[in-house]
């Protein structure tokens, strides 16, 4: 989905650019240009990625705490 049209950004480059490290708005205008024209893509963006963060932090914890299934008690 394009995110901003001006600088033709989608929603898988603002998610790509948060793997790469980028962690606010500002990051995310130096790195794609988001935000720096007309500005009506500033609100979608910020969502997009504040969600982006939010999955890669719950990979983070997923990857460093997986889940362990119990075996089934002999009877």
């Amino acid at each position: 989905m394009y995110v901003c049209i001006c600088n033709n950004v989608t929603d898988s480059d603002i998610r790509d650019a948060v793997h790469n490290g980028v962690r606010d708005l500002d990051g995310l205008s130096e790195e794609l240009n988001v935000a720096t024209c007309c500005g009506q893509c500033k609100t979608c963006a910020k969502r997009l990625l504040r969600e982006a963060k939010a999955e890669q932090a719950y990979a983070t914890l997923a990857a460093a705490f997986p889940v362990v299934q119990a075996e089934p008690s002999l009877a």
